[in-house]
């Protein structure tokens, strides 16, 4: 496979990019944490993709990424108080909440875990391809598992060249960490992956003290 880059300046960017994830490719996106590999979140075939691109063990989660607040809905059997909390107060941005996921979502997505992760990014882009496709997008970091976190398109070409069917080139991305992973099935939530917020912000908004998974 070759892998194409587009700039997001180009007119034929997003339309093209839109409908290679209808047709169940894999591209990566410029987010408001680091570029990230992207996948039609509710189709097995197109995860099965995204696992394969990035050498990631299969049961390794993958998390989504949504249009809009009301998606959540969508996507959760249950959302707590709290989890109401922190998005409302934290989205749109760099945290992920882990929730009770749907039967319906696929399995390889939630690794049989019965949770996801789910975050409302904040980028315009990354938004309006969710809308715009009617699912959340299967995502992840545009890397090799293990490897660093890319800020550019050239740092995703160099890991994933060959892997993937296009990058969408925005340039550098404004943060160099990936986003902060809040596990809310359990009271208080639990960090499980330390990010772009910090524990000592969360846990100053949530009035209590936060242990790490």
């Amino acid at each position: 496979m070759q892998t194409k880059i587009l700039s997001v300046d180009d007119l034929s960017a997003f339309p093209h990019t839109l409908e290679l994830l209808r047709r169940g490719e894999v591209v990566a996106i410029p987010t408001d944490t680091v570029y990230g590999i992207a996948a039609d979140g509710f189709n097995a075939d197109a995860i099965e993709k995204l696992f394969a691109a990035k050498d990631r063990p299969s049961h390794k989660a993958i998390m989504l990424l949504i249009g809009d607040y009301a998606d959540l809905e969508k996507i959760a059997t249950y959302i707590s108080p709290t989890a109401q909390r922190l998005a409302q107060k934290f989205w749109p941005g760099g945290l992920t909440l882990v929730v009770k996921a749907r039967d319906e979502l696929p399995s390889n997505l939630t690794a049989a875990t019965n949770t996801i992760g789910v975050r409302l990014p904040d980028s315009d882009l990354v938004r309006e391809l969710a809308r715009a496709l009617g699912r959340p997008l299967a995502a992840t970091s545009a890397n090799r598992s293990g490897g660093a976190n890319p800020r550019t398109a050239q740092d995703v070409l160099n890991d994933l060249d060959g892997r993937i069917a296009m990058i969408l080139d925005g340039g550098a991305t404004p943060g160099n960490v990936p986003s902060t992973v809040l596990d809310c099935t359990v009271e208080p939530p639990r960090v499980l992956r330390a990010g772009a917020i910090s524990s000592e912000t969360l846990e100053q908004f949530l009035g209590v003290r936060l242990e790490n998974a």
